[in-house]
């Protein structure tokens, strides 16, 4: 299993918060790099998984606060790694965002039948990716506590 973790949380700002870990699913070593410092800088802890099986496993042993992952991933695809994962009680809680390229006119529809929260298609625009990992912390942080 090739799973990385990118922890430079302390390259936060002074008097950031240590934020919560974001496991990103991507085998496109350029897009994770450059994402995992954007959420790095934004004091999130980062988790990487090439693969949609090393991303199930990263998920289910570290309980990450959100999930970022590619469609396509060299082993499986991705709507079958979110749909493993709100199938599964250890991780269905856990916010899942689609970041890919697809063009297919249904994808967006099965992505949410699959289980994922945001769509987002690339290429996309940093800001708002980070807007919806804090919203979908933010709603799912909200469902654990009622």
């Amino acid at each position: 299993m090739k799973s990385h973790l990118f922890d430079k949380s302390k390259n936060r700002p002074a008097g950031a918060p240590r934020s919560h870990s974001i496991l990103l699913i991507d085998d496109d070593e350029a897009m994770v790099e450059v994402l995992s410092y954007r959420l790095t800088q934004q004091g999130f802890r980062v988790l990487h998984a090439e693969t949609g099986s090393e991303g199930l496993v990263v998920a289910h042993e570290q309980h990450p606060a959100a999930v970022v992952l590619d469609l396509r991933l060299p082993d499986t695809d991705g709507l079958t790694v979110c749909q493993r994962m709100a199938d599964d009680p250890e991780t269905a809680a856990i916010p899942v965002i689609i970041l890919s390229a697809m063009e297919r006119p249904d994808i967006i529809r099965r992505s949410r039948a699959a289980g994922c929260q945001y769509f987002v298609r690339k290429p996309y625009d940093p800001n708002a990716l980070l807007l919806l990992i804090e919203s979908a912390i933010g709603e799912s942080r909200h469902w654990e506590m009622v």
